[in-house]
């Protein structure tokens, strides 16, 4: 009896930590993040995303240095992003938009919009 008590709590703690870990961004949860953009270690990943007109990309700083994201046409630019902070752009019209951070202009990605 003691053995089935065991295996039930275990299981429980197991299933306990899935639902923390989806609900932290892992597995399924990070999966429902539509055109995001992870920036880590001083790199967007993806470098190339293809978007349709009409979308939002979200960028995420996951590094402990500060980045700023730019588009070479100037369409937009955000604040300096501390680690965990997010920006998001609307991209309403088809084209490809070259990306970089302006602190770091080595940090570069291409986003096409269909």
């Amino acid at each position: 009896m003691q053995t089935t008590f065991l295996g039930r709590a275990f299981f429980i703690l197991l299933g306990s930590s899935a639902l923390i870990a989806a609900s932290a961004g892992f597995g399924v949860a990070h999966a429902q993040t539509p055109n995001a953009v992870v920036i880590k270690n001083f790199m967007f990943s993806p470098m190339n995303l293809t978007i349709k007109a009409g979308s939002t990309v979200t960028w995420k700083n996951l590094d402990g240095e500060p980045h700023i994201v730019v588009n070479e046409a100037g369409m937009f630019r955000s604040p300096a992003l501390d680690q965990n902070d997010t920006y998001q752009f609307k991209f309403d019209k088809p084209g490809v938009y070259k990306v970089f951070c302006a602190i770091h202009p080595n940090m570069k990605e291409t986003i096409t919009v269909q």
